[in-house]
C-alpha cells in the first residue's frame, strides 16, 4: 500500500475538482515514495522510490537522460508500477524532461556528458546533482538508451560494427577493483550471463545483444568521452556495478523496444538479488479527454479535444488538470506564452492561440483559444463552442473527489463513502436549476425531492438493492433531471472489497507476507507484529485490524497490531464497518 505518494492535487476555486492519489498514514514501513523535483517546468523530475517486502539490494533505473530515445525512457516507466517482494528500486523514468518534450539528444547539451568531478553550472546542473545523490543510495546502476545500428564486436557493413551502440549491454571495463569496498567487480562476466538469458527470448539472430566494453578509463580508448557518463561516475565514484542498456533504434516497433529494455532489465534483477513483479507493456496511443482550465481564477471549465474556448481579451487562463489516458508524461504548451510546459502557469490571454497536450514528445490533442468580438466582450464570461449541457459530476468517493463526464461509469468499492458534490454545466441551464438524483439513495428523515447533491451515502447501507441495473453486480445511476426529463446520466458500479496480504514479523525475525485465506503454522507463545496490510480499497480510519480465538494482544506503538498465541487455533481479520475483507488463519502445532 501507499504512504506517500506525492501526486500534487488540483485545488479550484467555486467547485473544487481534487484529482489526488490515495495515502494511508498508518503504515509503519513505506513501501513507495514519489518525490518531484522543479514541478511544472520543462526540467520537472520525478523519482520513485519502491520498497520490497523482505530486504535486499537497491537498483537505480534511469532512462530519458537523452530525450530522443524512448525505449529507454518508456520502460523505465513501466517500474513505477512494481510491487518489489525482495530488495528496492529507485526508478528516474524522465531524467531530462526537457529534451523529452523536444524529443532532442540535450537541449542543453548532452546530460550524460555532465558527471564529471566539474560540472559546468547550467539548467542540468541541479538535476544532474540529484542523480549523483541517488546513485550513492544505490547498490546497482541500469541506464536504459536507444543506440543506432546494432554493435558488432567486428566489422560487418555500417550498420553493424564495433561503433554502433544498438542492442548492446555496455560496461566500461570488463573488471574493476572497488578501492571503497575492496571487492573486484565482473561486469563482463555478469553482463554475458545477462545477455544469455535475454537472447533466448528473442528470436531474431540479428536482434540479439552483444557485450560491448568501452574501455573508457584505458588510454588512447575511443570512448573516452563516456568518462563524463552516470555509468562512469558510478563505477569508479561510488564503486557500485554499472550498466548501459542499449536497444537499437532500428528496431523495428517502439514495442519492441520497450520489450526488449524490459527483458536486459528484469534479467539483471534477478542476477542482483531482486525479485520484481514483472511489468507490462501498456503502449496505446495517448489520447486526450479534455483539459480543465480555470478562466480569471473562477469556477473551471473543461474543454474537450478539438473544442474552442472563447476568452475576452486580456482573460488570464490557468490549465489546471490534463485527463488522458495515461498519467505520467503529460505537459501542455500555450504556443506563443510561456515555455514548453505551461501546465498550472497563468497566462494572460490578448491574441487567438491554442493549447497543445503533450505526451513526452507526442502531441497528441488540442485546444483552441479564440477572442471574443468587442460586441460580446462586456459578457466577461468563457463560453465553449458546441458543448453539451451537462458536461461533468463532481462525485467525492472516501474523501477523494473524481470528474466523470457525461455517460461515464465510476468506479467504486461497496461500503464506500460516496457524495454527489455537483455538475458542471455548459451553455444550458444552471447546475443550480437542476436535480441530482442518485437513483437508490433515499435521504432519512427529510422528504426526498429527488436533490441528493451533499448527501454523504453509505454504499453498503443506504442503498436500495432493486434500483441496481445489474442481477449480477451492484450498479448504480445517477441523472441529471429538469421537469422529470433526464438531460445526462452516470453509472456507479460498487466492487467487491477485499484484502490481498498482510505483512507480519514473527518473533522479531524476518517480515512474512501472508495472502488471504492462507494459513502460517504457528507455535504457542509466538510473538507477532503486524507491519502492513494491503487491501482493494481506499485506505481509512474505518478498516480495522483484529486477532480473534487463542492470541492475546500486546501492546506496541510501533505496529498495527502486537499479539501472543496461545495453545488452539486463532485467526487475524481485517474489516471495514463490520465487512470482512479477509482473514488470515494460525494453526498451533
Amino acid at each position: 500500500m501507499l504512504k506517500n505518494l506525492l501526486e500534487r492535487p488540483y485545488h479550484f476555486l467555486g467547485l473544487l475538482v481534487v484529482f489526488s492519489l490515495l495515502l494511508f498514514a498508518r503504515h509503519v514501513e513505506a513501501q513507495r515514495e514519489h518525490l518531484i523535483y522543479f514541478q511544472d517546468t520543462p526540467h520537472e523530475l520525478n523519482v520513485f522510490k519502491i520498497y520490497g517486502l523482505q530486504e535486499g539490494p537497491t537498483l537505480m533505473i534511469m532512462g530519458g537522460i537523452q530525450g530522443n530515445e524512448p525505449g529507454g525512457f518508456l520502460s523505465a516507466d513501466h517500474y513505477v508500477d512494481f510491487g518489489m517482494k525482495r530488495g528496492n528500486l529507485i526508478v528516474v523514468p524522465r531524467a531530462n524532461f526537457n529534451s523529452i518534450l523536444l524529443f532532442k539528444r540535450g537541449a542543453n547539451g548532452d546530460m550524460n556528458r555532465k558527471f564529471g568531478s566539474k560540472l559546468k553550472y547550467d539548467k542540468d546542473s541541479r538535476i544532474v546533482n540529484i542523480l549523483k545523490n541517488l546513485i550513492s543510495e544505490s547498490d546497482f546502476l541500469l541506464n536504459l538508451h536507444d543506440g543506432w545500428g546494432f554493435y558488432r564486436p567486428k566489422y560487418i557493413n555500417k550498420a553493424a560494427n564495433p561503433m554502433r551502440f544498438g542492442q548492446s549491454i555496455i560496461a566500461d571495463c570488463e573488471e574493476y577493483f572497488s578501492p571503497s569496498s575492496g571487492r573486484i567487480l565482473p561486469l563482463k562476466k555478469t553482463a554475458e550471463q545477462v545477455i544469455e538469458v535475454i537472447n533466448k527470448q528473442i528470436d531474431n539472430p540479428r536482434y540479439h545483444f552483444h557485450f560491448m566494453n568501452t574501455r573508457t578509463g584505458e588510454k588512447g580508448s575511443p570512448h573516452a568521452e563516456q568518462r563524463l557518463s552516470a555509468t562512469y561516475y558510478a563505477l569508479v565514484k561510488r564503486g557500485i556495478p554499472a550498466f548501459g542498456i542499449e536497444t537499437s533504434k532500428n528496431l523495428p516497433s517502439i514495442e519492441m523496444k520497450v520489450r526488449h529494455h524490459n527483458l536486459a532489465v528484469n534479467a539483471f534483477m534477478k542476477s542482483f538479488g531482486l525479485e520484481p513483479e514483472q511489468p507490462r507493456i501498456y503502449l496505446t496511443p495517448p489520447k486526450l479527454k479534455y483539459l480543465v482550465i480555470s478562466v480569471n481564477n473562477q469556477n473551471p471549465v473543461a474543454v474537450a479535444d478539438n473544442e474552442t474556448l472563447y476568452l475576452n481579451e486580456n482573460d488570464t487562463i490557468e490549465v489546471v488538470h490534463v485527463e488522458a489516458n495515461y498519467e505520467r508524461g503529460l505537459s501542455v504548451d500555450i504556443k506563443g506564452f510561456g515555455t514548453i510546459n505551461d501546465s498550472r502557469r497563468s497566462y494572460k490571454i490578448n491574441k487567438p492561440t491554442f493549447i497543445v497536450a503533450q505526451k513526452d514528445h507526442i502531441k497528441f490533442g488540442r485546444v483552441k483559444l479564440a477572442l471574443n468580438s468587442k460586441a460580446r466582450t462586456a459578457r466577461r464570461t468563457a463560453s465553449i463552442k458546441g458543448a453539451s449541457r451537462v458536461k461533468f459530476f463532481i462525485v467525492e468517493i472516501e474523501n477523494q473527489r473524481h470528474l466523470t463526464a457525461n455517460g461515464e461509469c465510476l468506479e467504486a468499492f461497496d461500503g464506500d463513502l460516496v457524495k454527489i458534490v455537483d455538475i458542471i454545466t455548459e451553455g444550458g441551464p444552471r447546475a443550480r436549476d437542476l436535480f441530482v438524483n442518485f437513483k437508490g439513495f433515499v435521504p432519512r428523515g427529510i422528504k426526498n425531492v429527488g436533490e441528493d447533491r451533499g448527501f454523504v451515502i453509505h454504499t453498503a447501507k443506504d442503498l436500495l438493492k432493486r434500483y441496481s441495473l445489474s442481477k449480477t453486480e451492484k450498479l448504480y445511476a445517477v441523472v441529471v433531471e429538469k421537469k422529470s426529463k433526464i438531460m445526462a446520466r452516470m453509472t456507479i458500479r460498487l466492487n467487491k472489497p477485499k484484502m490481498d496480504y498482510v505483512i507480519l514479523r514473527q518473533n522479531g525475525e524476518s517480515r512474512l507476507c501472508v495472502y488471504n485465506g492462507e494459513a502460517l503454522m504457528v507455535k504457542p507463545g509466538d510473538q507477532f507484529q503486524v507491519l502492513d496490510f494491503k487491501t482493494n480499497v481506499a485506505p481509512s480510519s474505518r478498516i480495522k485490524i483484529k486477532i480473534q480465538g487463542h492470541a492475546v494482544q500486546i501492546k506496541n506503538p510501533e505496529a498495527l497490531l502486537s499479539f501472543k498465541t496461545l495453545e488452539g487455533d486463532a485467526k487475524l481479520i481485517i474489516t471495514r464497518e463490520g465487512l470482512t475483507l479477509g482473514e488470515i488463519h494460525l494453526k498451533t502445532s
